[in-house]
């Protein structure tokens, strides 16, 4: 049965026709596209809502066959192919559970489009601060004694938002005592795992936080499985929320001309990491091994292994990751990422009769290392977020926030202003001001000591000119 991947098949099968378009989209199976053939030829499946193909909004033949196999494979209630990415996902899980005013306890390094939703349902966070994680350099988990210190305080929340596993591959080894003590009080945990879509498909990866009784979660197929970009899974398996809301909301946000090449490609991941087996899994750990052992090999350079067996970290002496990343590029090998102390690499799901340039991957490597060491290192300082509390809440809620017009005021004179946008020293990627939270001494002091250290800012500001935006006096 898991064999089937039956909006492929669907496709395939209305193709082999030869049908002639009178229909959406304007390109007319890209008989008028002038982009590269190569892409060109994919326009022929690139196809709208018509006899045979189903619609996503309303699924009764491929799409919902597909679904079904999806949820299967997942081990879910329900499972839903987003066309929006994992942002879309994300967005429906909070218009599903909360409403406007009501609490919402959410980590202080969610994605944007987290923070996002949260302005756009008007919901009060409670941030809880993630735990450091010296050997890796990075922001990892929030533990579970803070999010029950969390709930203690705040016990109107509406529910539990969490990121698992980190963009670095860190998984939680408490979320599943965080799920149960939250389910415990009759509170959802939504969780935004959209690194971890590949976990379904060996137990020698982390478990999804689905299996340990998550209400809804996440995934960004495209991410680590081979589905187009924008393709993700929103999965549920709650007994506290209702499915008709997340179908509700999921029409409301998704697009309403879906793209079958996208959809198709959800359905291909998802036959993918079903029949990835015990030997396809045993392969690219050996082939990974091989790897990490010849870049090892290499002078000066580092790889830290995290608990997600595709990512690896790799260092360079004293170098800066930017300056590795840098030196990667001129090679033309591409990370996922870098930060102050090193670049992450996510490895593709192999399976076993499918191979990799690993060699050829090494060899520039080394001569990106040889061409580095012509250069002076920017030597990495010990940084990370110190001015957070592990729990707190914002000064205005998102609703007065937005009625308040904003202003660019120097930041050494901004003590007790209540910042207008978000600022995120990158990395670790935890912001150090959110929207609505009150501008204290501790916060400033750290943007100094971030701003010495030449770290990279996201968010609203102009640094370079010493300002940052608050709410207008």
């Amino acid at each position: 049965m898991h064999e089937k991947r039956p909006l492929v098949e669907a496709l395939e099968k209305f193709h082999s026709q030869k049908n002639i378009s009178f229909h959406v989209p304007g390109h007319k199976h890209g008989v008028l596209s002038n982009l590269p053939e190569v892409i060109k030829d994919a326009l022929s499946y690139d196809l709208t809502e018509l006899k045979g193909l189903d619609d996503l909004h309303h699924p009764e033949e491929a799409i919902k066959e597909a679904e079904e196999l999806l949820a299967s494979t997942y081990g879910a209630k329900k499972s839903y192919f987003l066309v929006n990415g994992t942002t879309v996902g994300n967005l429906a899980m909070l218009y599903t559970t909360c409403q406007y005013g009501e609490q919402l306890i959410v980590q202080r390094n969610a994605h944007k489009s987290i923070f996002h939703a949260i302005e756009l349902v008007g919901v009060e966070p409670i941030f809880v601060t993630p735990e450091w994680d010296s050997r890796t350099k990075t922001t990892t988990f929030v533990s579970a004694n803070t999010i029950k210190s969390a709930i203690e305080e705040f016990p109107l929340v509406k529910g539990v938002l969490l990121t698992y596993p980190t963009y670095y591959g860190m998984a939680s080894n408490e979320i599943k005592e965080i799920i149960d003590y939250c389910h415990t009080k009759g509170i959802p945990v939504l969780v935004d795992e959209a690194h971890g879509a590949h976990f379904k498909a060996n137990s020698g990866f982390p478990l999804s936080a689905l299996d340990y009784g998550a209400d809804i979660v996440v995934q960004s197929a495209h991410k680590t499985l081979p589905s187009m970009t924008m393709g993700s899974y929103l999965h549920m398996n709650s007994s506290i929320i209702k499915v008709s809301q997340v179908n509700k909301y999921l029409r409301m946000l998704q697009s309403s001309s879906p793209s079958y090449l996208l959809m198709a490609s959800l359905d291909d991941a998802r036959s993918y990491v079903q029949r990835y087996n015990e030997m396809d899994f045993k392969q690219l750990l050996y082939k990974r091994d091989l790897f990490i052992q010849a870049l090892q090999t290499i002078k000066l350079v580092e790889v830290i292994e995290v608990n997600d067996p595709l990512k690896l970290l790799i260092r360079v002496g004293s170098y800066s990751g930017f300056q590795v990343q840098q030196a990667l590029e001129a090679q033309h090998v591409y990370a996922e990422l870098a930060d102050t102390y090193q670049v992450l690499i996510i490895l593709p799901l192999l399976k076993k009769d499918q191979d990799y340039p690993f060699a050829e991957v090494r060899k520039r490597i080394k001569m990106a290392v040889d061409e580095l060491k012509k250069e002076t290192p920017i030597i990495p300082k010990d940084i990370r977020n110190k001015s957070f509390k592990s729990v707190s809440t914002i000064e205005m809620n998102m609703s007065l926030l937005n009625e308040k017009k904003g202003e660019w005021v120097p930041y050494v004179r901004s003590i007790g202003r209540i910042a207008k946008g978000i600022l995120i020293p990158y990395p670790p990627g935890v912001p150090l001001f959110i929207p609505g939270e009150k501008i204290t001494i501790s916060m400033l002091t750290e943007l100094e000591e971030w701003i010495d250290k030449g770290a990279t800012f996201q968010g609203d500001h102009r640094l370079d000119e010493k300002l940052i935006y608050v709410v207008e006096d």
